[in-house]
């Protein structure tokens, strides 16, 4: 066991999987000779060749597009999209192929494929580099959305991502490529798809997030235990479809619960939240519901983009205006 960066964790895991499944291959623009932009596949060309981890053109509906057929046939394609702002160019082929494919053949044919993108902020980048666009892919029906927090995690979710038989959109917060490291067995061993992880128990308020801003969350949690708040922390993780039971059963315990995301908040992931604990646990609550998010508007440039992102002062504020309410 050895401990590595998400980036390392998500590279040991394509590496993992084309050694062991060879119908497993990688794509995507610059993945090969360089290793990614973030050098996710760094290394991976060199090892299995060039049949396997293939360098594609500058084409986002080509690389969808041409890994949906791959999948359809047989192959269990890996695509990169270099960031998530340019992913929208593949959503065509996403929404009207990869998620209905299983539907349009009454299940003859399937799409066991992986479309991997660096998504958020915090990294300094231009505009169309920072993009939180997780509940676009959440809004498509027959395809899974996922987002990892932790080394471990983009570990377990990616090889249980590309083991899956249906499409899965894996969105990797650029933020925490590098941000720290942790313990991480290359040991093939997948993490449950459509589940929850509860990362902080606790009985005074729900805390709900997912990605990059978990780190946020945990630190403001950290800091309220200082002052007898005992918070309850919940990794989506899965964002579609989402574990609702787990989220439910913290909320009955609480009667609180706070959601923090960095995407904007207009019909945000943080919303559906929101409305099904309103649905069906709304006698469990003792306050409103808090969203604490990015804004309604481009994520700004990196002068800015601090200011745009929620940070543990405002996950704290947010938290302290339920306990009060």
């Amino acid at each position: 066991m050895a401990k590595v960066a998400m980036v390392e964790a998500i590279t040991q895991a394509l590496a993992y999987e084309l050694e062991h499944d060879p119908a497993v291959v990688v794509l995507g623009e610059d993945v090969g000779i360089n290793g990614g932009v973030f050098r996710a596949t760094s290394g991976l060309q060199q090892r299995f060749g060039e049949q396997r981890v293939m360098d594609t053109p500058l084409a986002e509906a080509l690389i969808a597009g041409m890994s949906i057929g791959m999948a359809a046939m047989g192959m269990k394609p890996v695509a990169e999209i270099q960031f998530s702002g340019f992913i929208y160019p593949a959503v065509d082929q996403m929404i009207n192929h990869a998620g209905r494919l299983r539907t349009r053949t009454r299940g003859r044919l399937h799409v066991p494929m992986v479309l991997r993108a660096p998504s958020g902020g915090g990294i300094h980048a231009p505009e169309h580099h920072s993009e939180s666009n997780e509940a676009l892919f959440a809004h498509m029906p027959g395809i899974r959305t996922v987002m990892p927090s932790s080394p471990a995690r983009a570990y377990g979710l990616l090889l249980a991502a590309i083991r899956d038989p249906d499409p899965v959109v894996f969105l990797e917060p650029t933020r925490l490529y590098r941000m720290n490291k942790q313990d991480v067995e290359d040991n093939g061993e997948a993490l449950p798809l459509d589940t929850c992880f509860v990362l902080r128990e606790g009985t005074d308020v729900t805390l709900v997030s997912w990605g990059a801003m978990i780190h946020e969350t945990l630190q403001a949690a950290a800091k309220l235990a200082e002052q007898d708040v005992a918070c309850e922390v919940i990794d989506l993780a899965t964002i579609s479809p989402i574990d609702f039971e787990t989220v439910l059963e913290s909320v009955e315990k609480t009667g609180r619960l706070v959601i923090i995301h960095e995407a904007p908040k207009n019909c945000g992931v943080g919303a559906e939240v929101a409305a099904t604990v309103a649905e069906k646990a709304i006698y469990a609550l003792k306050a409103p519901i808090e969203r604490i998010t990015g804004y309604d508007i481009p994520m700004p440039l990196f002068k800015l983009e601090h200011d745009y992102m929620p940070s543990v002062e405002r996950v704290m504020q947010g938290i302290r205006k339920v306990l009060e309410a």
